[in-house]
């Protein structure tokens, strides 16, 4: 009889802990596999929102970022079918393993039934003419073939994921926060989980760290306090854009995402465009912490008049500073702090101008904003000059790729942070400095979105098979 209670345990249900999970069985796998998950399952999280209008701050969490699948199951659902996109999980175990992982993991979503169409192909001319207005602007043009499968397919996919890893053994212990983890000596040999009645303490053989992205911080934290073996890492401070869906007309139909990449005078930032939703609607996520963050939806059968998609600075920070995940909390604590807790929007005229927008301005725009409790103001109070500098220079480039992209009516959105862990440093067989513990998909430091988190965990669940 074994001495640990599971062989394996998996914190966190997004995609890297559920694609762990999913090809252990796949490999007919016959270890004892717990998942812990603070949030609810798939079909009992519902955001009120989209009776209200208005942002609810759900307690104890938010369901559109917590739950199994995690913010997978609520967002747009775009599948990057190509290694150049995604994070650095290239770099680790190689280019040609990444693509091979890829589309590996991508007939895993057909058997759940993603859409067959792939978006972004079949148009080289066109891409070919939208490239050399790209190079012409200073910028990279990254054509990824997309899969989408759109908010509420995602929602239904990840259901059906759910069950299956019910039906075959995996135990899901949702509803239920791991606070810490258990190290003896140089091993790690369990974990630490709350329950109504007190804390309890878990063993596995093995144990998985998969909390994303909203998870970013307590691994950070534990990271720190157990000696697990890290850098710093990457943090995106940006906004989310909003155009009417003609001017992005030729890019979405071509493209369906335009993966732009440039690298703006005078600072020369790594800045990009992610997470483009043609016809999609911009949306709130709260974190634990109370912090308000703006992201874009995008649904199969619901379409707006507009496109949106983020505009991400890098910020890469040096010694003696290691907090890169609370500088950009702090950001985005002052642009709450603006709005009153909500998200904050403003023209791209208005910020060249040096003034506010107002609300009866954007009811007089041609873009409106598909976020209705959107605040009009001003985001350059609270965004640092580097990261405005930047992303205004930005825009004036893609305008050139894109007519129309720098119009006046342009719709700023802010905060839009992405969250990255202090990078977790792993060999290529994903071994940390702990035994028995892995670190993986956007909280690893290693990944960015989704399918590359999952491609992560189809990774360590043939380690760990």
């Amino acid at each position: 009889m074994s001495k640990y209670d599971y062989d394996v345990i998996i914190i966190g249900a997004g995609p890297s802990g559920i694609f762990t999970a999913l090809e252990m069985i796949k490999s007919k796998s016959t270890k004892k596999i717990a998942i812990i998950e603070k949030g609810s399952s798939v079909n009992k999280r519902s955001c009120p929102k989209q009776k209200t209008n208005k942002c609810m701050n759900c307690k104890p969490y938010c369901h559109i970022t917590t739950g199994f699948s995690g913010a997978g199951a609520f967002s747009d659902g775009k599948l990057s079918l190509s290694y150049e996109v995604g994070g650095e999980l290239p770099n680790l175990i190689g280019a040609d393993a990444a693509q091979e992982l890829i589309d590996y993991t991508d007939k895993m979503y057909l058997e759940f039934g993603a859409d067959t169409k792939i978006e972004g192909i079949g148009n080289p001319d066109k891409v070919k003419a939208i490239r050399k207005k790209a190079i012409k602007s200073g910028l990279k043009l990254v054509d990824c073939p997309i899969r989408h499968l759109g908010t509420e397919k995602a929602h239904t996919l990840y259901g059906a994921i759910e069950e299956f890893l019910h039906q075959n053994g995996v135990e899901l212990i949702l509803n239920t926060d791991c606070s810490d983890i258990i190290i003896e000596g140089e091993t790690c040999t369990g974990v630490v989980i709350e329950e109504k009645t007190g804390k309890r303490i878990l063993t596995a053989e093995n144990i998985v760290i998969a909390t994303g992205r909203k998870g970013a911080d307590w691994l950070e934290r534990v990271c720190r306090e157990h000696n697990i073996a890290h850098r710093p890492g990457t943090v995106d401070i940006g906004v989310r854009v909003e155009v009417r869906n003609e001017i992005m007309e030729e890019v979405n139909e071509v493209l369906y995402e335009s993966k732009l990449i440039g690298y703006p005078a005078p600072f020369k930032n790594k800045v990009r465009t992610f997470c483009q939703n043609p016809g999609g609607f911009v949306s709130q996520e709260n974190y634990d912490n109370g912090l308000a963050v703006v992201n874009g939806h995008s649904y199969k059968g619901t379409k707006s008049h507009n496109t949106n998609l983020a505009i991400l600075v890098s910020h890469n920070f040096t010694h003696p500073f290691n907090q890169p995940i609370a500088y950009a909390q702090k950001v985005g604590e002052l642009t709450n702090m603006l709005a009153n807790g909500q998200i904050l929007v403003q023209r791209f005229g208005d910020i060249l101008e040096g003034k506010r927008t107002w609300e009866k301005e954007l009811n007089h725009s041609n873009v409106r904003p598909t976020i209705p409790d959107a605040v009009a103001g001003d985001i350059t109070a609270a965004m640092p000059y580097r990261a405005m500098v930047n992303i205004i220079n930005f825009i004036h480039a893609v305008d050139n790729v894109v007519p129309g992209f720098a119009s006046p009516e342009t719709l700023l959105y802010s905060p839009e942070l992405k969250f990255y862990s202090n990078c977790v440093k792993l060999d290529h067989q994903l071994n940390t400095n702990i035994k028995g513990l892995f670190c993986l998909g956007d909280s690893s430091g290693w990944t960015r979105g989704l399918m590359m988190a999952s491609v992560m965990g189809v990774l360590c669940g043939r380690r760990l098979k």
